[in-house]
């Protein structure tokens, strides 16, 4: 049996008559960039991730040195971010000028450890960029009242997070911005680069708009300068015919993690642990083993394919000047494997990885 890591062709053949259509319209408009498609989704957007306010850009990178820029973080300034995710969260904070400081990542819960910010604070440090890792919220409670402690401005990185919430509460509202990605393989993807940018904050809106459509406020009326940042119609069009299908995605991705947590809890591999009124989207499925290369490999002649997210954490990676040892972090890049989780697997295709797996430790190691 095959099972690729994900299958967006499965998606798109459950929902090609929502696309076909999203997509013919756009085409028979010719208004490619801006215009109402942009706008709808920007509306709908907003009010799914429970801000008044959404900036659409190009991608998520962007969404992230746009927010930067608008918060007036640059040269001479740090920014705390985690040891271990995906790189642009760093690199943007190095784009605008500022420095990132990485702090280590919480041993079963994988997101940034809130123990580990304080010890890294001093009077440059004006933000923090928590990421809610694989789906699953850091620990926002805390984060913010460090932050209000140490009056620090919040940048939540919601990449990987469409949906999830603490207590209800949706990730991205609890700090002062928060950006997103819309790359084809995240829980809400469009056909290629998208991200946005949403808060409640109008002048923080404003800005955030002004920096990504070229310093412009109305056609020719440049005010400062900007950057070319623009979600094209075609991709809104198609992000607004997905995102009513979302909530029954995630629940779909949460059913098949609820069998990986239940299947595979009696064998020596580590999980991501989720903490009370924590709720997991499920953007990546994560587990740890001294035989994640092993493993890796046995899966793949086996037919399934799984990912390593991610080879090496931050704080290895040499051109960021505050590189050096993370423990956490650290071990995990030798350890994590993910596994396929979306929501178009079949119960057979599950249940086909859970036994790849049992096998794996019971005959193989």
């Amino acid at each position: 049996m095959e099972v690729p890591f994900v299958d967006l062709a499965a998606q798109y053949r459950a929902i090609k008559k929502q696309i076909d259509k999203a997509i013919e319209q756009t085409l028979s408009s010719t208004t490619f960039i801006g215009g109402e498609p942009v706008e709808r989704f920007e509306k709908e957007f907003a009010a799914f991730s429970g801000h008044k306010y959404c900036v659409s850009c190009a991608n998520g990178t962007d969404a992230l040195e746009i927010a930067l820029e608008a918060l007036g973080i640059g040269p001479g300034d740090e920014v705390l971010v985690p040891a271990y995710t995906w790189v642009s969260t760093a690199s943007a904070v190095s784009r605008v000028g500022a420095r990132p400081v990485f702090v280590d990542v919480h041993p079963q819960y994988y997101t940034l450890d809130v123990q580990q910010i304080e010890p890294l604070l001093n009077k440059k440090t004006r933000a923090i960029i928590p990421v809610h890792l694989y789906g699953l919220p850091a620990d926002m409670p805390a984060i913010m009242a460090l932050a209000q402690k140490h009056n620090l401005l919040v940048i939540e990185d919601c990449a990987q997070a469409h949906g999830a919430d603490i207590a209800r509460q949706k990730t991205g509202t609890f700090g002062h911005i928060a950006t997103y990605s819309f790359y084809p393989g995240k829980n809400l993807g469009a056909y290629g680069d998208a991200g946005a940018v949403v808060t409640s904050d109008k002048a923080l809106a404003d800005k955030c708009r002004l920096i990504a459509r070229l310093g412009q406020r109305g056609k020719h009326n440049h005010l400062q300068i900007g950057r070319n940042s623009r979600l094209d119609s075609l991709q809104a069009a198609i992000l607004s015919a997905k995102l009513p299908f979302l909530e029954e995605w995630t629940a779909r991705r949460r059913w098949v993690a609820r069998q990986y947590n239940l299947q595979l809890a009696d064998l020596p591999i580590d999980r991501q642990q989720i903490p009370n009124d924590f709720k997991h989207v499920y953007h990546v499925y994560v587990i740890q083993t001294a035989e994640r290369d092993r493993l890796q490999a046995y899966l793949a002649e086996a037919g399934i394919r799984t990912q390593i997210h991610y080879p090496k954490p931050l704080n290895r990676m040499t051109f960021f000047d505050t590189a050096g040892p993370r423990p956490v972090a650290d071990k995990m890049a030798g350890r994590i494997l993910s596994l396929p989780v979306y929501p178009e697997l079949t119960k057979e295709q599950v249940a086909y990885v859970i036994d790849r797996i049992k096998h794996f430790f019971t005959y193989v190691v």
